[in-house]
């Protein structure tokens, strides 16, 4: 191939890339590293800190590429035996697996490069945080539960958020942390039952396909329940104001939702379900919470 060749070929390999990892998912987690960054700095001095604010944003978005990378590689033979999924880039070649390690490792160096700028706490824990990144495909190999793994990887996100800021660890961030964990296992679980004939045909294990579809609706019903329990006692840890708690009845309203239009024996709004509210979910509340905050004094 000549250089000319290779300079046109790259755009197409970066947009691949791009299409892989979903990019534009990182809304369902930057909110929360959002949230508790700002409530850190609100804590801090009152002032939010821009620069930390991108490093954030660079970690967040690093990390969270590394980890859709390395599913997608990790799983390309499942996915080539499942119909829903048979049209990703590593199975259909439109990406190479090479071209794929080769994205997955830079956003990792983007990831420890960026935590190595925030403070030495941050980099220091940041290989906690890849461990279940990379931990999470494995699971429906060894486990009915891979759901608990993902929650585990995605509570990471508001507690380095919160370390990012403060360089001293937070329960009160861990209490964002396993919201929001639970939150996503649980939504995890409603996504997983639009494969329950492929994964018990191929041998994937998932709580729809080891306990059915009733069951996994039940269990994200139950997570939600918790994920909005622990909402309350954030709120509480920080002393929220009125937008946080407004944020909050929008948030359980949306949850209602959620479980009012995907049912056992009727699936066929689940991607409204999954794509639609749940990212309503973080950016509503994200914009709750930032106002509840400028409101409380937090300076721009």
């Amino acid at each position: 191939m000549t250089s000319a060749s290779a300079a046109l070929a790259q755009p197409g390999r970066t947009r691949a890339f791009l299409r892989l990892v979903m990019i534009e998912h990182s809304v369902f987690a930057l909110p929360f590293a959002y949230i508790a960054s700002l409530t850190a700095m609100y804590e801090w001095d009152e002032n939010i800190h821009w620069g930390r604010l991108l490093l954030v944003t660079v970690c967040m978005v690093g990390l969270r590429t590394f980890a859709m990378a390395v599913n997608r590689i990790i799983d390309r033979e499942i996915d080539a035996r499942n119909p829903r999924t048979a049209h990703r880039e590593l199975v259909t070649g439109a990406m190479s697996v090479r071209h794929a390690w080769t994205g997955a490792l830079v956003a990792l160096a983007v990831f420890l490069g960026a935590a190595a700028l925030l403070n030495p706490l941050c980099l220091a824990l940041a290989p906690v945080a890849v461990v279940p990144m990379v931990v999470y495909p494995y699971g429906k190999r060894f486990t009915n539960f891979p759901q608990a793994i993902l929650g585990l990887a995605q509570a990471m996100g508001p507690v380095g958020g919160w370390l990012a800021i403060s360089g001293e660890w937070s329960w009160t961030a861990v209490i964002l942390g396993l919201a929001v964990g639970v939150w996503i296992g649980g939504f995890d679980l409603i996504y997983a039952c639009q494969d329950v004939e492929t994964d018990r045909e191929i041998g994937v294990k998932s709580v729809p396909a080891r306990f059915g579809i009733p069951a996994a609706i039940w269990g994200a019903r139950a997570c939600h329940t918790v994920t909005t329990a622990l909402f309350v006692w954030y709120a509480l840890a920080t002393d929220a104001g009125a937008f946080f708690w407004l944020g909050l009845v929008i948030v359980a309203a949306a949850f209602v939702y959620e479980h009012r239009i995907v049912r056992p024996h009727d699936l066929t709004r689940l991607n409204r379900a999954f794509f639609s509210v749940n990212g309503f979910i973080g950016i509503a509340l994200f914009v709750c919470a930032l106002l509840d905050l400028l409101v409380r004094g937090l300076t721009v």
